[in-house]
């Protein structure tokens, strides 16, 4: 059963083009092709990923941390409750009002405080802030290595700048030590984060994170079988240019720059653009597309690498919106409201929500005065915040006096 189901599935008319065999690859003359024990390499240096992660995240990435201010903060353990934490485990993290219900009789509580010692209990259980720039240094760190490693090995190649390049001889196409050595460590760094996807950080896009990830394994290994390997290369150094810049924005944000880290993330987001949905379909997916019929008659690898890349370029259309939906955020403000000018002051609607960092943005850029119809809505502990940075950022004229009056009677209104 076994031996039927290897001989189908590496069948030669499933990888290979034309009447092409894999005895028209073997190893001569100096030509040396990918075999598909060659990724057997990739499982020990995924462990050996994950050691040296471990070694990185303690001996470099926590000290550079403390460096830049980025600690963690005290977490306080609920009351501890068998009932409460049983359902929690087992059950749901987000109880039903008739769930919560049930575990008041079951543990004499007020339903209020099932509610709070749940809310308590998530909040346990969220990754600190520390344990997120772990991850996210590692990642740059890889991605920057990858990248350069990537641009060395594929600099002086002539598909590099001409993609009709990629398939002449195809499939007897000699693997180069470049290519092997591109090939495993990026497809070690991949199973070593599918190996650690459970106790990483669980981001809100993690079944999307899932099937790249996935997506990815699948796509090189069978460029990899099927000799694709200089598709692969182009395909592995477009997605790593990328991500250094995303991982670096994290980075600043963690440590609080958040200037710095808008400006690299808008940065990201035109790099994410160009590259990831404009060269990867119109350059990589239509060299893949378009000319290899020119060289062989399409067949059921030919069908299926460009299913795969399509697949990514799908995911890359879902992260480009989410993308683009911060980048609004960033440039114009997460929140969409009408604005009169009054004088040297702008009156805001009294139903919006004014938190610090907004009246610190909007006064250090237009230097105004903020208050809305004589009734603030602010939150609560921001308050004392919001009333010391306006007073010292904001250029108040001849209303000043009376601008202050108002926003101190509406802030004791809140």
């Amino acid at each position: 059963m076994i031996g039927m189901i290897s001989e189908w599935l590496w069948w030669d008319r499933l990888w290979l083009p034309g009447n092409l065999t894999w005895v028209d690859l073997k190893d001569e003359d100096g030509l040396v092709y990918a075999r598909a024990s060659h990724l057997y390499a990739t499982v020990p240096f995924a462990l050996g990923f994950l050691v040296l992660r471990y070694l990185f995240e303690r001996l470099i990435a926590t000290p550079l941390a403390a460096l830049l201010g980025i600690t963690e903060k005290p977490r306080y353990k609920v009351e501890h409750n068998a009932v409460l934490e049983h359902y929690f485990s087992t059950k749901s993290k987000h109880p039903r009002q008739a769930d919560i219900d049930g575990l008041c009789k079951k543990c004499s509580w007020s339903s209020r405080k099932v509610e709070r010692w749940f809310r308590k209990r998530r909040n346990q259980e969220r990754p600190g802030v520390l344990k997120k720039f772990r991850e996210v240094s590692w990642r740059l760190v890889f991605y920057l290595a990858a990248f350069v490693g990537g641009i060395i090995a594929l600099y002086d190649k002539p598909w590099f700048y001409n993609l009709r390049e990629m398939w002449n001889g195809y499939p007897r196409q000699s693997m180069l030590e470049s290519q092997y050595w591109y090939y495993i460590v990026e497809m070690s760094f991949y199973l070593s984060l599918v190996l650690r996807i459970t106790f990483d950080v669980k981001r809100k896009d993690f079944k999307e994170q899932i099937i790249h990830h996935w997506a990815t394994l699948t796509l090189l290994a069978f460029s990899w079988c099927g000799n694709y390997i200089r598709v692969g290369t182009l395909v592995m150094l477009i997605h790593d240019s990328s991500d250094i810049l995303l991982e670096s924005a994290k980075i600043f944000n963690y440590a609080k720059w958040g200037r710095t880290c808008n400006g690299i993330f808008v940065v990201f987001a035109a790099v994410f653009i160009v590259t990831r949905l404009i060269i990867f379909p119109f350059w990589i997916i239509h060299c893949t597309w378009v000319y290899p019929p020119d060289h062989y008659p399409p067949f059921f690898g030919y069908y299926f690498f460009n299913f795969m890349l399509v697949i990514l370029l799908m995911l890359h259309t879902f992260w480009a919106y989410l993308i683009l939906r911060m980048v609004k955020m960033f440039l114009f403000g997460s929140v969409s409201c009408s604005i009169f000018i009054f004088g040297n002051a702008f009156i805001f609607p009294k139903s919006i929500c004014l938190d610090c960092l907004t009246l610190q943005w909007v006064s250090k850029s237009f230097g105004v005065v903020i208050f809305c119809d004589f009734s603030l809505y602010i939150c609560k502990p921001s308050v004392k915040c919001l009333f010391d940075n306006l007073c010292l950022l904001t250029s108040i004229g001849q209303m000043g006096y009376f601008m202050q009056l108002v926003f101190k009677f509406a802030c004791a209104s809140v």
